[in-house]
Formats: C-alpha cells, sequence, structure tokens
C-alpha cells in the first residue's frame, strides 16, 4: 500500500512521439513527496526519454505533467537536478569551481566570474556540500585527478547545489566498479535521507533498484506487432512498492521482474494483484 504523502509529481495520459513513432503511451503515475522512484525496462523502452520530460528538456506530446499541483514549467528549474552516467562536470574547473559555477553566473551575469570577498563567500557556502559528498579533501583538484567515483560523486554535488526538490538520476553508476557502486549506493541513500528529496533513477540493474527504491517502475510494451516493431510505446507494467517486500516464496523478486521485461507479457509468473493496466 502506498503511503499518504501529498502527491509530488502527477502524470496523466502522456504519450511520446518522435516523427510519428510512438515511444511512450499513456504513461499514468502519482508520486507522493520523498519517494525514491527506480525505473527499469528494456533498452529503447523510452525510461531516459520519461526523464527527460521530468526535467522539461522535452515535452509530452500528448498528456500532462504536474509538479506540486502546477504545470511542469517549459524550460528545466533550479528545483529539479539531473545526473547522468557520463560525467557532466567543466574539467578545465577544479571541484569547488565546478560547485561555484552555477552562483557566478547568476550573480554576475556579464563576466560569469566572482572575484574577492564574492568568491570567498561563495567557497564557503559548498563547505557543507563538499563535506555531504565526501570531496572535501579534494576541493582544489581537477576532475581528471579524481578517481570514476569521486568525479560521479562531482556530478552528483553539482545536481545538488541549487537543493532540489527533485533529482533525476540516468544510469548514474553504470560505469563504476561494483565496489565504488555500493559506496555511491550508501552515499546517495543517506542524501535522500537527509535532505528528503523525491528520486527517480533509471538503471539496468534489478538488484539495484530493488535495494536502493521505495517504489519499482517497469517501462515495457505491453502490445506488439511482429509486422511493425515501432508501432506501440512503452507504458508502465508494473509499479512496485518496495518498502516493506514480503519475505516468502509469493514475493516479487528481481529475477521475476527481469524475466518479463521485454516479453510483452508483463502478467507472466509474477504474482501482483494489481499491475498497472495501461
Amino acid at each position: 500500500m502506498m503511503t499518504t504523502s501529498p502527491c509530488k509529481l502527477s502524470v496523466n495520459a502522456v504519450s511520446k512521439y518522435y516523427d510519428g513513432t510512438p515511444v511512450l503511451e499513456r504513461v499514468d503515475l502519482d508520486v507522493e513527496a520523498g519517494a525514491f522512484c527506480t525505473i527499469v525496462g528494456a533498452s529503447g523502452c523510452g525510461k531516459s526519454t520519461f526523464l527527460r520530460m521530468l526535467l522539461s528538456q522535452e515535452h509530452p506530446t500528448r498528456g500532462t505533467i504536474q509538479l506540486d499541483g502546477n504545470d511542469l514549467p517549459e524550460e528545466p528549474t533550479p528545483d529539479r537536478g539531473i545526473v547522468f552516467q557520463k560525467y557532466s562536470v567543466f574539467t578545465h574547473l577544479t571541484v569547488a569551481e565546478n560547485l561555484i559555477l552555477a552562483q557566478e553566473f547568476q550573480t554576475s551575469r556579464l563576466a560569469g566570474k566572482l572575484f574577492g570577498s564574492q568568491k570567498q563567500a561563495a567557497l564557503s557556502d559548498i563547505g557543507d556540500l563538499l563535506e555531504r559528498i565526501g570531496l572535501s579533501a579534494a576541493a582544489d583538484r581537477y576532475p581528471a585527478q579524481l578517481s570514476g567515483g569521486m568525479q560521479q560523486r562531482l556530478a552528483i554535488a553539482q545536481a545538488l547545489i541549487k537543493k532540489p526538490s527533485i533529482l533525476l538520476l540516468d544510469e548514474p553508476f553504470g560505469a563504476l566498479d561494483p565496489g565504488i557502486r555500493v559506496d555511491m549506493h550508501e552515499l546517495l541513500l543517506n542524501l535522500w535521507r537527509e535532505l528528503g528529496m523525491t528520486i527517480f533513477m533509471v538503471t539496468h540493474d534489478i538488484h539495484e533498484a530493488f535495494k536502493l527504491g521505495t517504489r519499482l517502475l517497469v517501462f515495457d510494451k505491453i502490445r506488439h506487432d511482429p509486422q511493425a516493431p515501432e508501432a506501440f510505446g512503452a507504458t508502465i507494467t508494473y509499479d512496485l512498492p518496495l518498502e516493506a517486500p514480503e519475505i516468502s516464496d509469493k514475493a516479487v523478486k528481481p529475477d521475476d521482474i527481469a524475466e518479463t521485461i521485454g516479453t510483452g507479457d508483463y502478467r507472466k509468473s509474477v504474482n501482483i494483484s494489481q499491475p498497472n493496466p495501461s
């Protein structure tokens, strides 16, 4: 049973087409504030497209998306941060300079640079975030001097610098070694608990999805035409609460979900009482 927290984000009958080809169809979703939604599905089923629409980098062809009861803004806003698998950091800037860049552009629109006491104040403001993210000792290093895990920490810190209420993650740990991924899982969970964000995270690792999420969304096609494989788009075929998973032979397991993704038979072998019928 889902919690009764206020609805943070509402997706209503959303479809997305590219040049007449459907990628997503009839997506309906209400997400409570503070949820950690992990998103899985076969390659090409619209998971990243869905994140880009939540960011306003793309817009639905049909349907509406609302944030806090209002229509989603037409363009990305500071209240929605995003982290990609490929580290989106500026290589010519130090860790600290990467983190104050947004404030520099906002404060000094012409020069795009802060100097003197203004720069010192900006650097002081990021001290707490550097400590939270575990990069205090690396504040003066350049990205090329950081490990993969530390670079991804920096990318997460960039996304958090404007204190967003929603954090979007597109396979953020896919390129990391297993041991580093475990550390990043702990970091992300700690940040989520401390900051109370609502998180949407795309992953191809079904076990990672079960480990991190409070809610699992599976994107897949429910209609297939062998003669026209692109005739239909994907939708949410499973919407599973993971806050208190049952420990029994009938409980849904990661391998159960993995076996059904891409088969078109989204009810196959999994004991789920109310799969999303969209």
